[in-house]
């Protein structure tokens, strides 16, 4: 029996994956950069060991998982392919272990995690089944019915899956370090639906997923009258949002979801078309009413008057539906962004849609640029972001405190990189 070791197993699909077979019964392992994250306090209660890096973690008989984010220089890489250990890369194992599922890949340019998050929870309200969530969230089950995962289009690594069914939430340009345009991620997607093997359900609405071919049945999903699945009468109360479902044109079921904005309505009925089409029972659907929420998606505390939410959002249409979202959800509350941007060349590239959607806030803070393990800098700076956002401010990490001003407010703290460090240093200030 081989041991897996996992490089880079902190990351958000590693961390998942690392639990999965974890829980089926594997001896797993891992090592990344010694800095707390996230994912790693779900590693650590399934006591799965994390290493800091070191060729001497390498054994011959141990079978490698690397992260996606690592070069074929890195010292365990590099030790595991002088070694001779069977070596794949994430994206190339997932490819492998979901052939013994029926398994549904949820791929988008938005939404990904969420709708993966919710469609996990229903189908584990009615079977055994495995799941891996774009939060670090994983699960394995011996007895598996569904496997459902988050497949990502950079570098079209989802492209190594041939899943039984796909939910597609929308196309849109993004990860601009690796596709050249809008046209070039719509080919992405055109490929990934090619590889589907038994059927697609994707959103409607979105013009893109319109124009997509497919060889399998094809579902659509929306708040068009066009639409296979449509959301119709739509009532935000405080608890959350009811909707009826129409299925073609005939009243099929209601609908709530403890949750607000449109794109939260949408990712539900993407669940009840895929269960729908599965012929699951809709006692289950009903569950979408019970989702507490994905990791670092529209998270929330409250201290004192202030509403504090944290939140993954890193593209100017997240931001405005995360702003949307505080503003249907606390309607007389202020909202005050604080956002970190997540890449030089994301940040050029949108640079004056971030203002856009920044500006839908009443008061907006700025942290610097955060780099990636692929660019570590730029000719960009915060300031040019600045600029374009009339009386938006710097956040310096030692003077958080300044937010303590905006009382009955809410705090919304974006971003991919480490923005939490912000929100961490902010709530000491309030201890």
């Amino acid at each position: 029996m081989t041991t897996y070791h996992f490089i880079g197993i902190k990351g958000t699909g590693m961390s998942a994956l690392a639990q999965i077979l974890h829980d089926s019964g594997e001896k797993v392992q891992g090592s990344d950069i010694d800095s707390r994250i996230f994912t790693q306090m779900a590693l650590e209660e399934k006591n799965i060991p994390i290493l800091s890096f070191s060729k001497d973690n390498i054994q011959s008989d141990y079978t490698i998982i690397a992260g996606n984010a690592f070069s074929e220089e890195h010292v365990e890489i590099k030790q595991a392919k002088e070694l001779g250990c069977k070596f794949y890369w994430y994206h190339e194992f997932l490819g492998e272990w979901l052939k013994q599922y029926t398994s549904i890949a949820v791929t988008g340019a938005h939404g990904k995690t969420t709708t993966t998050g919710l469609l996990s929870h229903v189908l584990e309200s009615a079977y055994p089944i495995s799941y891996l969530i774009g939060d670090g969230t994983g699960r394995g089950h011996v007895d598996s019915k569904y496997f459902a995962f988050e497949a990502c289009e950079y570098r079209r690594h989802f492209l190594s899956y041939e899943p039984d069914y796909a939910i597609m939430t929308n196309i849109d340009f993004d990860h601009p370090d690796y596709f050249t345009s809008l046209d070039d991620v719509v080919d992405a997607f055109q490929s990934m639906s090619d590889r589907v093997k038994k059927g697609i359900v994707a959103c409607g609405d979105d013009e893109q997923l319109q124009g997509i071919h497919t060889k399998v049945p094809i579902i659509y999903y929306g708040f068009n009258e066009s639409n296979d699945f449509q959301a119709k009468n739509v009532t935000e109360t405080e608890q959350g949002t009811e909707f009826d479902v129409y299925v073609r044109s005939t009243f099929y079921e209601h609908f709530f979801i403890p949750t607000f904005g449109n794109h939260t309505i949408l990712n539900s009925l993407a669940v009840i078309a895929i269960c729908h089409y599965e012929g699951i029972p809709v006692k289950f659907m009903k569950e979408l009413s019970s989702f507490k929420g994905v990791k670092r998606r529209f998270t929330e505390k409250t201290i004192g008057s202030q509403v504090i939410v944290d939140d993954y959002a890193h593209h100017p249409k997240e931001i405005a539906v995360t702003i949307e979202s505080a503003r249907k959800k606390y309607p007389n509350k202020e909202v005050v962004a604080i956002f970190q941007p997540h890449t030089f060349t994301r940040t050029k590239t949108f640079l004056q849609e971030f203002a856009d959607s920044l500006n839908q806030a009443d008061k907006v803070y700025l942290c610097d640029i955060f780099g990636s393990a692929r660019e570590k800098s730029g000719q960009l700076t915060i300031e040019d972001l600045q600029n374009l956002i009339p009386e938006s401010d710097i956040l310096d990490l030692e003077h958080t405190n300044v937010l303590q001003e905006y009382k009955d407010s809410v705090l919304i703290f974006m971003g991919a990189g480490d923005i939490q460090k912000f929100q961490k240093s902010y709530e000491e200030t309030l201890a």
